[in-house]
């Protein structure tokens, strides 16, 4: 089996490289703008090398690269569309005219929605992203959708939540150094729930897609459990030996600090307040129902901390 990962140095291509060669029989090329010294890959090219590479045969396209959601918001707009809408256009092209079978285009929920409207987040919503990043996803989706493919290929378009796992830089990483420095976590009070997604349920799945006969169409990925916020700092605690220190301070006081964030810029604000206490569950039944499993193969308390202990 011969597959080219695109965006193959990032987090999830490393780890995925790992996965799919300790579980399938594969030749991997990695396209990226960079290569590191060690990696799992057997072939490395670049971007502008990518047409040297029609008489090549793949079985499968992972469309991993693109830009990630900029939490400081300091990314013009038009730069995440450049990335991610024009760059999924030119390795599409290079699908559609080669004999590569199964393509698999890395979306996200937040091309969907970026706070629930109900209970979870599952496939039938009507996607209606509001920030740039989930605009430009939702815009590659739509164009990839409105192509027209012959019989013999499938498109396969996944939204994954946040992804974690070794190596992992994003906010859970963040929450980590918060817990590890002593430093109270001061919103105990409020009880959400959250979806995640291990690195290694992602992999399960993405080897499900290559070596099975999966239908095609949109899925979104997350782990079966969800899990508050105060449950990970009680995991991460736990990971160093030390108790929680969770702080059940009233919601209206935390509300009133925040509002006066918004004006005296604390490191609370009604936004971020928003952010790190809303709930985001997110259904993956359509998911297990394609794979034809009752659950995936790892938990989530099990997931995160895996990840935790690699910090």
């Amino acid at each position: 089996m011969n597959i080219l990962i695109t965006g193959a140095f990032g987090f999830v291509g490393t780890n995925l490289a790992k996965s799919i060669k300790s579980e399938l029989t594969a030749q991997l090329i990695a396209l990226d703008i960079f290569q590191p010294k060690n990696h799992a890959y057997d072939e490395f090219i670049f971007w502008d090398d990518l047409n040297k590479k029609k008489n090549v045969e793949f079985d499968a396209i992972i469309h991993l690269a693109g830009k990630a959601h900029d939490v400081k918001n300091t990314t013009d707009e038009a730069a995440y569309f450049e990335i991610n809408v024009e760059l999924t256009k030119q390795i599409f092209e290079y699908f559609i005219q080669s004999n590569t079978s199964k393509f698999i285009f890395f979306s996200s929920v937040k091309a969907v929605a970026d706070e629930l409207n109900g209970n979870h987040l599952d496939e039938s919503e009507i996607p209606n992203p509001k920030t740039p990043y989930g605009k430009s996803k939702l815009a590659a989706e739509n164009f990839l959708c409105s192509q027209e493919l012959p019989k013999s290929k499938k498109l396969y378009i996944l939204r994954p939540c946040m992804i974690h796992g070794p190596g992992n830089k994003g906010n859970l990483n963040l929450l980590y150094k918060q817990v590890a420095s002593g430093i109270p976590w001061p919103l105990g009070s409020y009880d959400n729930e959250r979806s995640f997604t291990s690195i290694d349920n992602l992999a399960f799945v993405i080897n499900s897609l290559l070596e099975k006969d999966i239908k095609p169409g949109i899925y979104q990925i997350a782990d079966d459990e969800v899990l508050s916020t105060n449950r990970l700092i009680e995991l991460i605690a736990k990971s160093k030996g030390r108790k929680a220190h969770i702080w059940n301070i009233n919601k209206k006081i935390i509300y009133s600090l925040a509002k006066l964030g918004d004006t005296i810029h604390l490191p609370i604000n009604t936004e971020r307040l928003k952010k790190l206490t809303d709930s985001y569950v997110v259904s993956n039944e359509k998911l297990k129902k394609a794979l034809r499993i009752d659950k995936m193969p790892m938990q989530a308390e099990q997931g995160i901390t895996k990840t935790i202990s690699s910090f």
